[in-house]
């Protein structure tokens, strides 16, 4: 990522002076945008593709997810609901947890298996829980993408216009998974990333700025980037999308 040439600002408590001023000005706008209710934990829907190509990144997932309640737990507390697909059409959804090993111990239960992407039912589900009530963001890791891109894009509607940022995690460069997970994140407002197979720093770090924006909105991502580089990638990606 190019280095940002801005010179930042004096900064307000709580914000990193390492952000631009342009930096600075995204949150702001985007933290008065959608205010979270201080009574209300976050909630984000963390959606996998199980398929039989994700079996070494699935286990890497599973070693990391407990980091991201932790995170989150800094700030306030997160509710994780599972939604996964595999096989032939599976597609399922756990229930809302709290806990970050019990969400580790039904992972640690699932087995990858061959089948075609189903990203559009994941879509699908987070828009009829955001319709339940609010859902601070959808993470999808995904290294395929296997559908009609504007069915797709019609699934992601209602997250746009629900306000639930979907941040679309890609493993490996398939120019076509790319272009889907850029289109999703850009119609939802959310962001895009890129990770290498088997590069579990950058997974961690992305991961624990998602649940950091799920728990507790623009403030609280835009206070972990003085320390983080996922966050302040988070941040640079949320920006592209605008």
């Amino acid at each position: 990522m190019a280095a940002d040439k801005t010179t930042p600002t004096k900064s307000a408590p709580g914000t990193p002076a390492a952000l631009s001023a342009d930096t600075s000005a995204f949150l702001a706008e985007l933290e008065r945008r959608a205010p979270l209710s201080a009574e209300r934990r976050g909630r984000l829907i963390f959606g996998l593709d199980a398929t039989m190509s994700r079996q070494p990144a699935w286990d890497l997932a599973c070693s990391l997810q407990m980091e991201m309640f932790e995170e989150a737990a800094r700030i306030g507390g997160l509710d994780v609901q599972l939604i996964y697909y595999r096989g032939l059409g599976e597609c399922r959804a756990s229930p809302w947890i709290t806990d970050g090993a019990k969400l580790g111990a039904l992972m640690a239960r699932i087995q990858c298996q061959g089948g075609r992407t189903q990203i559009g039912r994941v879509l699908r589900h987070t828009a009829s829980q955001a319709a339940k009530g609010p859902v601070g963001a959808l993470v999808f890791v995904g290294d395929a993408m296997e559908e009609n891109v504007d069915a797709l894009c019609a699934e992601a509607g209602p997250l746009a216009l629900r306000g639930v940022p979907a941040f679309m995690f890609q493993e490996g460069a398939d120019p076509t998974t790319e272009r889907a997970f850029r289109e999703i994140a850009r119609l939802t407002k959310g962001a895009y990333c890129r990770f290498d197979a088997g590069a579990s720093a950058e997974l961690r770090a992305l991961l624990r700025a998602a649940a950091s924006y799920a728990a507790g909105g623009a403030k609280a991502l835009a206070a972990l980037a003085g320390a983080s580089p996922g966050a302040r990638r988070l941040i640079s990606a949320m920006q592209d999308t605008r």
